[in-house]
C-alpha cells in the first residue's frame, strides 16, 4: 500500500513515535505527516483482541498536499489471482446524509486469504470540512498482477486526515442493529446518537469494532503507551542508549510470542550484492542465534522474553532428529521443514534474482550451533529459571552427539563449504567447555566426564596445531585453508576460547584490519566475512561486508583495549562510525554495500544482538578507564 504525495521535489524526514513510523513530507505549498503502525496493547488488556491491522494516518499539517493512495495486493507471491469488489462499508458510524462509504474487499480462493482496505475521515479545523475518498479499481494486470488493486486520488487541506486500514476481515454475521449506526435511527429509536453507537459496537464481535476516529486514535495512543512501558524495563545505562533501545525494540518485533522463538529477519530475498544471486530467506529461527540473542536479552532485563525463548529451545532439544542432532533453523512454530523455492516470476530488489522463499539449509550441518546453544543454555541457567533433570539428560545427550561427529566435515558462518573449518572447531570445544562448566554450577551428573575433558583438550589443540598459520601469524578459515582469513574468528574471545591478549588472536586481528589491498578484510572501519575470491563457498558472486563481524572486530577489540588502551580508543570510534550506516530510523541489514548502502535482509535480527552486545561491553570499558 503506497502513499504518494504527488508534488514536486518534496522533502521528508522520518522517524519513530515508539514503534509508530512517522514520516514528514513538506515542500513550499504544504507540509504533510504519514504515522503506520500496528496496533498494540497490554496483554493485560481484556476488553480488545489484539487487531491484526496495518494503519496508515495521512493529515495534511500546512497548505494543501495533493495525494494518490494505492492497494495492490500479491497473493501467494503473486502466483493466486484474486478478485477485488468495491462494497459499502457498514462497519463506520455516520448519518445517512454522508456520501457513500466504501471500502475495497480483495479475495483470493487459491490463497484461502481475504483483505480489506477501509478508511476514516477526519477534520481537527472548525469551517474545514471532511476530506472526500472515492476508491476506484486499478489494473496492474499487465504488470503480473492476478486481479485488479485499488487507488484514490484527493486533496488534503490543512486539518484534514484521513487513516487507511487494511486486515484480514473477520466472517462474522451480525443483526442491523450491528451495522452503521445513523443519527435518524437514534431519533427513530429516541436514544442519543452517541449511546446508539456504543450499543451498536457492543453487538458486534471484538475483533470487529466498529470504525471511528476515537477508535484510531485510542489505538495509537495504546500503542505507543505499551511500547514506552516495555522499553522502559530496559536496565541499560550505558552509551549510545538510543541506539541500543531501538534495537531492543527491533529484537522485540522479531519475537513470535505464541512460542517464544526470535525470527532472523522478517525479510526474504533481499540480495547481499545488488544484481548478485546470494537471496536467502531468514524467516525462521537459528540455532546458530540463540546465545547472542538470550546474551542481549538478560544484558537489557528482558527476562520474561528471554525465559520464553529458553523454553522454545529446550522444546527443540527434546525434538532432535532420529541420529541426536538438531537442525540448524526452525520455523517460528517449531517445525523443521523451510523447503527452498525459486519465484521465477518475480524481478528481485533491482533485478536481482533469482528470489527465494524457505531455505534449503536448513538440513545442512552446522557444528558450531552446538557451541552457541550450550552457552545459551548456560547464560539461560545463570540468569533465568533452572533446568530440571530430564532436560539436563537431553542437553547431555547433545554433548554426547557431539563427540561423536566433531571430526566431520562442517559447514559454519552462512554455508561455506570446507573441510575443517576453526571458527566451527571453537565453538565444539566451547561447547563441551559449556557443558563441563553446567554441570559443576548446577551439581548435575556427568557419567562420561573424563571424555568430554579429553575431547575439550583434544579439539582445542587441534586449532592451535591445524588452523595457526605460523608463517602469516594469523588463524586460518580451515584446516586446510591457513592462508584464507575469516572474520568469524573475532568470535574467540567472546566464547572464552581465547582471551583478549593471546598474541596468536591479536595477530589474526590485526591482519584482519588491513584493508583488502593489504591482504585483510576491513574497508573504510566495516568488516567482510572472507574473500570470497579466495574461499569456494559454493554459491558465487559477490556480497558486502558484514555488519555481524564488524560488530564482533569492535568488540574483539574493546576487549584487547583492557590490556591496550588504543585498542579501545579505535573500538569506540568503529563503533560511532559503523552507528552512521543504520538506517533513518536505527534500523540495520545484514551487510552494507562499499556505497553505504544497506544489503540483505533487513531488519537483521543477528545485526541488532550483536550490536546491544558491542554497546554494553565498550560502556563497561569506557568505565572501567574512564574514557
Amino acid at each position: 500500500m503506497s502513499v504518494d504525495m504527488n508534488i514536486r521535489e518534496p522533502k521528508g524526514e522520518r522517524g519513530y513515535i515508539s514503534i509508530a513510523d512517522h514520516g514528514l513530507f513538506l515542500n513550499e505549498k504544504g507540509v504533510a505527516t504519514v504515522t503506520d503502525f500496528l496496533p498494540r496493547q497490554n496483554s493485560s488488556n481484556t476488553s480488545r483482541p489484539l487487531l491484526s491491522w496495518l494503519i496508515r494516518h495521512v493529515e495534511a499539517v500546512r497548505g494543501e498536499i495533493p495525494i494518490r493512495v494505492e492497494c495492490a495486493p500479491a497473493f501467494n507471491y503473486a502466483r493466486s489471482k484474486h478478485t477485488m469488489e468495491i462494497l459499502p462499508d457498514l462497519s463506520i458510524p455516520g448519518p445517512e446524509s454522508d456520501p457513500p462509504h466504501n471500502k475495497a474487499f480483495f479475495s483470493s480462493s487459491e490463497a484461502e486469504l481475504k483483505l480489506d482496505l477501509r478508511y476514516v475521515l477526519e477534520t481537527s479545523l472548525a469551517g474545514v470540512a471532511e476530506p472526500h475518498v472515492e476508491l476506484k479499481p486499478l489494473d496492474l494486470t499487465k504488470k503480473g498482477h492476478k486481479g485488479l488493486s485499488v487507488y484514490t486520488e484527493l486533496v488534503l487541506l490543512e486539518g484534514q486526515a484521513v487513516t487507511f486500514i487494511l486486515r484480514t476481515p473477520p466472517d462474522h454475521v451480525y443483526p442491523d442493529a450491528a451495522t452503521r449506526p445513523s443519527v435518524a435511527r437514534a431519533n427513530e429509536l429516541g436514544v442519543p446518537y452517541e449511546k446508539l453507537v456504543i450499543g451498536a459496537s457492543s453487538l458486534r464481535a471484538p475483533d470487529d469494532p466498529l470504525l471511528s476516529k476515537r477508535l484510531v486514535h485510542e489505538l495509537l495512543e495504546t500503542t505507543n503507551l505499551y511500547w514506552n512501558s516495555w522499553i522502559r524495563r530496559s536496565t541499560y545505562e550505558g552509551s549510545w542508549k538510543e541506539a541500543v533501545n531501538r534495537s531492543a525494540l527491533a529484537l522485540k518485533l522479531l519475537i513470535y510470542e505464541p512460542t517464544g522463538a526470535v525470527v532472523a529477519s522478517p525479510t526474504f530475498s533481499l540480495p547481499e550484492y545488488i544484481g548478485g544471486t546470494r537471496n536467502w530467506d531468514y524467516r525462521a529461527s537459528w540455532i546458530r542465534d540463540s546465545s547472542f540473542t538470550l546474551y542481549a536479552l538478560i544484558r537489557l532485563g528482558f527476562t520474561y522474553e528471554a525465559n520464553a525463548y529458553m523454553d522454545f529451545i529446550f522444546q527443540r532439544i527434546k525434538d532432535r532428529n532420529p541420529d541426536g542432532s538438531l537442525s540448524i533453523m526452525y520455523t517460528i512454530h517449531g517445525e523443521k521443514i523451510f523447503p527452498e523455492e525459486e519465484l521465477t516470476h518475480l524481478d528481485g530488489h533491482q533485478g536481482s534474482k533469482p528470489v527465494r522463499i524457505g531455505n534449503g539449509a536448513i538440513d545442512h550441518v552446522q557444528l558450531d550451533i552446538y557451541g552457541e546453544l550450550m552457552d545459551c543454555i548456560y547464560l539461560g541457567q545463570k540468569y533465568g529459571k533452572p533446568l530440571g533433570y530430564d532436560t539436563w539428560v537431553s542437553v547431555r545427550e547433545l554433548v554426547d552427539y557431539v563427540l561423536t561427529v566433531y571430526n566431520e566435515p562442517d559447514l559454519y558462518v552462512d554455508f561455506v563449504t570446507i573441510v575443517h573449518l576453526g571458527g566451527a572447531r571453537e565453538e565444539e570445544a566451547f561447547h563441551v567447555l559449556e557443558g563441563l562448566r553446567l554441570a559443576d554450577k548446577r551439581s548435575l551428573p556427568c557419567p562420561r566426564r573424563l571424555e568430554w575433558l579429553q575431547a575439550r583438550d583434544d579439539l582445542y589443540e587441534q586449532i592451535m596445531t591445524k588452523a595457526w598459520n605460523a608463517d602469516k601469524g594469523f588463524f586460518g578459515q580451515s584446516y586446510e585453508d591457513t592462508h584464507v582469513l575469516d572474520s568469524s574468528l573475532m568470535i574467540m574471545p567472546l566464547v572464552f576460547f581465547s582471551t583478549s591478549a593471546d598474541p596468536r588472536f591479536l595477530g589474526t586481528l590485526k591482519q584482519i584490519l588491513k584493508t583488502p589491498e593489504r591482504g585483510g578484510l576491513t574497508s573504510n572501519g566495516l568488516v567482510y566475512r572472507y574473500d570470497v575470491t579466495k574461499s569456494d563457498d559454493g554459491v558465487g558472486g559477490e556480497e558486502g561486508t558484514f555488519c555481524l563481524c564488524t560488530l564482533w572486530c569492535i568488540e574483539a577489540l574493546a576487549r584487547a583495549g583492557e590490556y591496550d588502551k588504543p585498542s579501545l580508543v579505535k573500538a569506540i570510534a568503529m563503533f560511532e562510525d559503523f552507528l552512521q550506516y543504520t538506517n533513518h530510523v536505527g534500523l540495520c541489514t545484514e551487510e552494507i554495500s562499499e556505497a553505504g548502502d544497506g544489503l540483505g535482509n533487513a531488519v537483521q535480527g543477528f545485526t541488532h544482538v550483536t550490536l546491544i552486545s558491542a554497546a554494553y561491553n565498550l560502556s563497561r570499558m569506557q568505565k572501567k578507564f574512564k574514557l
